[in-house]
């Protein structure tokens, strides 16, 4: 479905010009053309995508090891080699079966993903999208697996292999995050889990930049999250920069006043690493060192990076994805001709 919302409301005062009324109109049926033509051109795509044929599978380790007894565990090394480090011996393995904290975990994702269908389903979609936008990309074999709560390691991406540690998207107040700092604790819900994946990827397509501006690494982020519009088309905004709905809302109700500090301070072109932490790096809030920073959300730097790269794209609609990725910052902020919502 096209996103695009027309909201209109318009109050014709007496005495306005036939001509004028004229010139409203014209500009309205052009301006719905443009939209439906857009809505239809994105409509085609994504049909084109959902009629791709793709073989995602999903392993579920984390099941097949609950339920393993110790005579199974050659079975699953030999199944699973990359997760069974040599070095240990199959008794642990076994100690492992049985551990209290195992159990607990395994059944706190049992309940929370049950048959882990829904997941799938996304599962597929993503990569069909991957798939579409990168040809040459092969989807993954997916394995899911408990990782002890491993929430910085919760997706690993490689080149044949998609792990994914469903331990860590049981919802921000289980009890097993309680000494996870809340702005990290967030993040760790389920609705955030193929967004995870989407992140992963642009990973492995993007380039970290070398000019170290802070509008470079604004960009960066900016085209990290445009690809997860592109390859998330029905996840929300929140959902795609992994805030809270009241931290979106922030972010774009006051997208002209951030920007606006941006500019003033002089901070785009501005080599202070101090900036990354700040604005960029994920923490509870971010740092204007103004009486409203415990209001805003983190990483406001990659939100303001990524309204740039969608006007960028807006105005020049010919660009391809993998054109895009490879665009300097400083070229495209200017081709963008970006102005903040107000």
């Amino acid at each position: 479905m096209c996103p695009v919302k027309i909201n209109a409301g318009f109050i014709i005062m007496k005495g306005l010009s036939k001509y004028f009324e004229y010139q409203i109109s014209t500009f309205l049926v052009f301006v719905i053309f443009l939209l439906v033509v857009g809505c239809k051109k994105e409509d085609e795509t994504e049909k084109k995508i959902a009629q791709l044929e793709l073989d995602v599978r999903v392993h579920r380790f984390d099941r097949e090891f609950a339920t393993a007894q110790p005579k199974d565990i050659p079975d699953l090394k030999s199944k699973y080699p990359y997760l069974f480090p040599a070095q240990f011996p199959d008794s642990i393995w076994e100690a492992k079966l049985t551990d209290t904290l195992q159990v607990e975990l395994s059944d706190e994702v049992n309940n929370a993903f049950g048959d882990f269908l829904k997941e799938t389903e996304e599962l597929e979609l993503l990569f069909k999208h991957i798939s579409y936008y990168f040809p040459k990309t092969s989807p993954p074999k997916v394995i899911t697996l408990i990782s002890d709560v491993r929430y910085e390691d919760r997706i690993i991406l490689t080149d044949s292999l998609l792990l994914v540690g469903l331990d860590n998207y049981l919802g921000k107040e289980h009890r097993f995050y309680q000494s996870i700092p809340r702005y990290i604790a967030q993040g760790l819900d389920k609705k955030y889990l193929v967004s995870d994946i989407a992140s992963a990827f642009t990973k492995k397509v993007l380039k970290f930049p070398r000019n170290r501006t802070f509008l470079s690494r604004m960009v960066y982020y900016g085209k990290e999250l445009y690809l997860k519009d592109k390859l998330l088309p029905y996840n929300s905004d929140a959902q795609i920069i992994n805030y809270t709905e009241e931290q979106i809302e922030w972010a774009q109700n006051n997208e002209e006043q951030v920007w606006r500090y941006f500019v003033e301070r002089e901070l785009l072109y501005s080599t202070e690493s101090s900036l990354d932490r700040r604005f960029l790096d994920p923490a509870p809030f971010s740092k204007f060192q103004l009486a409203l920073d415990n209001e805003s959300p983190g990483r406001l730097g990659r939100y303001m990076g990524w309204q740039i790269v969608r006007a960028f794209m807006e105005k020049n609609p010919k660009v391809q994805l993998i054109e895009l990725l490879d665009l300097p910052a400083d070229e495209l902020f200017k081709k963008s001709n970006y102005k903040p919502k107000r």
